[in-house]
């Protein structure tokens, strides 16, 4: 009986310590946090910038830093972009990594 609670005991502290975020990763907490800053985002970008904008941008989150990346049609629709991940709760910082579309000749 002990032997059946001493293994019991350490597969549940491997299991607590495997949920555990570290330097270089999330924990589950974390990833919720993150996919609903992403959720956020995308939202206010779509009522901000329009749906067809918010479509071409991607948003990633990382540990509260929002990625922008994809194309705009202007640097104006870039900066509302911008401006929108900011003012989202939680996010720690944005990079930005749109492009404004070539102008056709």
């Amino acid at each position: 009986m002990k032997n059946l609670f001493a293994c019991l005991s350490i597969a549940f502290s491997l299991g607590l310590v495997a949920c555990a975020p570290t330097q270089t990763s999330r924990g589950t907490g974390q990833v919720i946090d993150d996919a609903s800053i992403t959720a956020r985002v995308k939202t206010e970008i779509a009522q901000t910038a329009g749906v067809g904008e918010a479509a071409a941008i991607n948003v990633d989150t990382y540990r509260g830093v929002v990625s922008l990346a994809g194309f705009v049609d202007n640097q104006e629709q870039a900066n509302k972009a911008l401006e929108a991940a900011r003012k989202i709760p939680g996010v720690t910082s944005v990079k930005n990594n749109l492009q404004v579309k070539p102008r056709g000749k």
